[in-house]
């Protein structure tokens, strides 16, 4: 199968949509599957054998976004794609649809970035009112849009969004794994982070306002906790003053990531807009109890009281008190943290890209065609 990816974000900026997209490009080298991946520059020659086909690029709030050229059509022609794949799209993906449709290729649409929360951060409800507009036409637009989970399908069709289908993502069990928490690089940081014994506590992820870390603040005093947070982001300062306690390993990838999650203890999450939650799969892959807001992507991420814990966003008392629940009973936490490990080696990215290659054919069907 030729695919054409376009995505609003690729190397060298690392995120969830880089990251998904790197992953679906492993597996279809594996499986012989061609793509051309339009991303914004700078960004490599190629991935994996893939060509990246680079448009121009700009910086907004330190993110690397792609700039809408006036023409893919060229682009697609050359190619001829059997089915374009748009990598949450909102500029230059929605121009990627666009192209396709005048091109007749079937198209398949990715919702992975909350980007209406996020900008009601910023703008207010009327900036979050005109890009749900914005977000309705561009996926109006793909033969199917695949959201990764229920509240997040639930959300996307309450705004008008027609087409909608589930599709999660997968984690790499084989990285993030248990057992390197005997391998002596992590020893020697659980001792640097714990001296006295305490139950470390951490976050990972990008360190901006939408990702609401402030809520860690109470767990911060406390002494039997030590409080770990990996990532790097406009937030970091603001917070480093806010948490002075806590230990700021900074931004990690790879196997540095991998020795740092296996370096907790307990995993919390903080944000209450994410549509999905791909860290706390990383962390239930590594072995991990798992603490998160009790609403969107992670009511589907985790089985309350078997992989991890809820707690309600709207009372920080209850993020204390599920925490150091955890903290008090390490029995308790292996037992949360092998059934999120067994839970987590199902999610595998080949199972993720299998169905996604059936949601593919999907859309080729002349039925579908026909009814879309």
């Amino acid at each position: 199968m030729k695919v054409a990816i376009v995505t609003e974000s690729f190397l060298p900026t690392l995120n969830g949509v880089t990251t998904s997209v790197c992953r679906i490009l492993d597996e279809f080298s594996r499986l012989g599957h061609q793509a051309v991946v339009i991303a914004p520059r700078p960004a490599p020659a190629a991935y994996r054998g893939h060509r990246i086909h680079q448009v121009r690029g700009v910086t907004l709030r330190s993110f690397r976004v792609g700039v809408p050229p006036t023409s893919l059509e060229p682009v697609l022609k050359s190619f001829a794609p059997d089915v374009l794949h748009a990598a949450s799209p909102f500029g230059l993906g929605a121009r990627g649809l666009g192209a396709a449709r005048n091109l007749g290729i079937p198209t398949v649409a990715i919702y992975q970035t909350d980007m209406p929360g996020y900008l009601a951060q910023y703008g207010g409800r009327p900036v979050a009112s005109l890009s749900w507009r914005w977000v309705r036409h561009l996926h109006s637009l793909a033969d199917l849009t695949l959201a990764p989970s229920t509240a997040t399908i639930e959300e996307l069709r309450s705004r008008g969004v027609p087409r909608v289908a589930a599709w999660g993502r997968g984690v790499d069990s084989d990285l993030f794994h248990p057992a390197l928490r005997s391998h002596p690089d992590v020893v020697a940081l659980r001792e640097c982070l714990a001296p006295q014994g305490q139950t470390i506590v951490g976050y990972v992820g990008r360190l901006a306002p939408e990702k609401e870390v402030h809520r860690l603040e109470v767990l911060a005093a406390d002494p039997s906790v030590s409080l770990v947070i990996v990532g790097d982001g406009p937030s970091r300062a603001r917070l480093e003053r806010l948490l002075p306690q806590a230990h700021f390993l900074g931004y990690r990838t790879g196997a540095d990531l991998a020795q740092a999650y296996a370096a907790l203890d307990v995993f919390v999450h903080t944000g209450t807009k994410e549509t999905f939650g791909q860290t706390l799969q990383e962390a239930m892959a590594s072995g991990l109890p798992v603490v998160a807001p009790a609403v969107g992507g992670p009511l589907d991420v985790l089985q309350a009281g078997h992989t991890g814990c809820f707690y309600d966003p709207g009372s920080p008392d209850d993020l204390q008190r599920v925490v150091m629940d955890l903290a008090g009973d390490p029995s308790y936490r292996d037992a949360l943290g092998s059934a999120a490990r067994q839970v987590a080696e199902r999610r595998s990215w080949s199972r993720t890209v299998d169905q996604l290659l059936a949601y593919y054919e999907h859309v080729q069907a002349p039925r579908f065609a026909v009814a879309a």
